[in-house]
């Protein structure tokens, strides 16, 4: 069997693959279509750029086109972890069943959710979507799982890593359990080694490669450099001249979304096409961005890792780790970009000292011993200043620095700064020339005042004011004569009825007046 003929496709799938160039499958699509078509849970385990898109997505078109929709549900349902992954399986989709009539929706973040709504309510065989915006649809009741015959979850231990397994989980509690099931992972950490354990029947398990391998096609070098961000894009550069003779386009990865833009940023000013690729950047640039690099007509796409995995460039020479990746496995995706489909490649990757641990776990899980090199002559620069606003942050300029407001304060250095309060000049007024109106006199403050246990002091609704000759525990003065004699006059006491005259207490009959 050394073509489609034999995989048990239909003629108008192999006129569509026919149509894309392809002759021969990959391991991964020669083992893993037959399985898939007989209806059984599949866990395939490939590194990228084997061809796995078109391995779930060939006999999909198949099964479905023999079958009809019920009640313009959809029928089939592939996650993929980020928007870029669900628009290419979405081109892979239409370009392999352009003879069949199905149809499809994408579902992803920073579309309209209208445009979306529209699709689902005319019906749809294929849905492709990010976890996240499934749910929302879901949610709002805009789609119902009740008829997926066919669930994909491609990129899982980029779903684990991304936080989807959660969302994966409830996705499939809420389709039927009689499903046909497809994992497509490039590794088998333990959580996916439960999720498939709690949501697969009987798996076939497929394994084409081994796990974190890079491919032999692919020349990689380690850059020693010094622990400098100048010097780091200054080496960047200087890697990129010297390639150019054979650079036909190229993905730098940085680990950090703000350092994407200022990569790009820094090859554009000294006259590189570059541009920036994140998940920051509004869904209409990236889109745009990774047509232009596709197409030919940009040059280098400076990415973070939401590119790493799973994006079908057939053209990319070049790949350069601006930083070490994290994680050992982030590296072996990052180079697959290039050496696909038989191609050769090139991968370099810049480290500082302070990488050391990071390249020792990458040998370690590669297996293979990086070759390094030293660049010399590059100038070491110092950093830019901080500008104003920073300095207030906790620059080291200024007096607003975090280091002098924390000296500023500091116990010690706090009579530098404020002079000692003086003492408040004594009181020689008595009780009688204060009356109880008359406000308080300042109290010292709070930390100054011994402790005192007050829980059984009574409450007094008026305190006088404490007197420099007063002794501190005078007793309270009689109030004003006055005052009382107020108090008295405003709460008159009844005379008891006891006390009345007897002749008071007889009823007296008043003579009726005469009727006029």
């Amino acid at each position: 069997m050394n073509g489609f003929e034999g995989l048990g496709l239909a003629a108008d799938v192999l006129k569509a693959v026919a149509d894309s160039g392809y002759t021969i499958p990959t391991p991964i699509q020669a083992q893993g279509i037959p399985i898939v078509l007989q209806r059984r849970d599949l866990i395939g385990i490939a590194q990228t750029g084997t061809g796995k898109t078109a391995s779930f997505t060939l006999p999909m078109i198949e099964m479905l086109a023999r079958g009809r929709a019920k009640a313009r549900m959809p029928r089939s349902l592939i996650l993929e972890p980020t928007r870029e992954l669900a628009a290419q399986v979405a081109e892979s989709f239409e370009k392999y069943g352009k003879y069949n009539k199905l149809s499809m929706a994408l579902l992803i973040g920073g579309t309209s959710f209208d445009d979306q709504e529209k699709k689902l309510d005319r019906g749809v065989d294929v849905l492709i979507a990010t976890p996240g915006r499934l749910l929302d649809h879901f949610e709002r009741g805009k789609l119902m799982l009740s008829q997926v015959q066919i669930l994909v979850v491609d990129e899982a231990d980029r779903m684990l890593d991304m936080g989807f397994i959660p969302d994966v989980e409830r996705i499939c509690k809420l389709i039927p359990f009689t499903r046909q099931t497809l994992f497509y992972s490039a590794t088998m950490p333990p959580e996916i080694q439960r999720l498939t354990e709690q949501f697969l029947h009987n798996p076939v398990r497929v394994e084409v490669a081994r796990p974190a391998t890079a491919a032999a096609n692919i020349t990689q070098e380690i850059v020693n450099i010094p622990a400098n961000d100048w010097a780091k894009r200054e080496a960047l550069r200087r890697l990129i001249r010297e390639a150019e003779p054979t650079l036909n386009n190229a993905i730098v990865f940085c680990n950090r979304k703000r350092d994407v833009d200022v990569v790009s940023k820094s090859l554009v000013k000294h006259g590189f096409d570059a541009a920036p690729l994140h998940g920051d950047l509004d869904q209409s640039l990236r889109t745009k961005t990774l047509d232009r690099f596709r197409a030919g007509d940009l040059k280098i796409l400076v990415a973070s890792d939401v590119a790493a995995r799973g994006l079908d460039i057939p053209a990319v020479s070049h790949v350069f780790n601006f930083d070490v990746p994290f994680h050992p496995d982030d590296y072996v995706h990052r180079i697959g970009r290039t050496g696909r489909a038989g191609r050769s490649g090139a991968a370099y990757m810049l480290a500082t000292p302070r990488d050391d641990r990071q390249v020792d776990a990458i040998e370690k899980l590669t297996k293979t011993t990086i070759p390094r090199k030293t660049m010399e002559n590059i100038e070491v620069r110092e950093d830019r200043k901080p500008r104003r606003d920073e300095e207030r942050r906790g620059g080291q300029k200024g007096g607003r620095g975090r280091d002098n407001r924390r000296d500023k304060f500091r116990p010690d250095k706090f009579h530098d700064h404020v002079a000692p309060m003086e003492p408040a000049p004594a009181i020689e007024a008595t009780a009688q020339s204060a009356p109880v109106e008359q406000a308080r006199a300042p109290e010292p403050p709070r930390h100054d005042k011994p402790r005192q246990d007050k829980r059984h002091e009574p409450r007094r609704e008026h305190r006088e004011p404490q007197t420099a000759t007063q002794p501190a525990q005078q007793k309270r003065e009689k109030p004003h004569k006055a005052h009382q004699d107020r108090k008295n006059d405003a709460a008159p006491v009844k005379p008891e009825k006891h006390e009345l005259p007897a002749f008071l207490l007889r009823p007296v009959n008043l003579p009726k007046k005469a009727d006029a």
